[in-house]
């Protein structure tokens, strides 16, 4: 079941961020805005669900390479974009992997570039 509230928050609060940017026109504003859905669970249940999305948003999932990428819906609306992305579960074991040493190894320190 949806978090009913969690939407009503998210959605109130881009109605006020557009409120606030047209009434602040100094305040600068990127050319492109993205907001990102992360389906969850099986690489079953992450297809079933991203499909069910490219529905709902009139569109065709993208499969990618479907074994190694990520699988997502889009949809853009002007110059923003809502996208559902599913991350199956060999990309986060791989990911997994390429990050297990992080933090393990601390690189020399980079002499500075000031000038005299």
């Amino acid at each position: 079941m949806p978090d009913t509230t969690a939407r009503a928050a998210l959605i109130k609060g881009l109605r006020e961020l557009a409120t606030f940017l047209e009434a602040n026109r100094t305040v600068p504003v990127p050319s492109f805005a993205g907001l990102t859905y992360f389906a969850e669970g099986t690489d079953l249940d992450i297809r079933a669900e991203i499909d069910t999305i490219a529905e709902l948003l009139d569109t065709q999932a993208d499969p990618g390479d479907s074994e190694h990428a990520h699988y997502r819906a889009c949809r853009t609306f002007g110059p923003v974009e809502y996208t559902a992305v599913g991350i199956f579960a060999a990309s986060r074991a791989r990911h997994r992997a390429n990050t297990s040493y992080e933090g393990c190894i601390t690189p020399d320190p980079v002499p500075s570039s000031r000038t005299a």
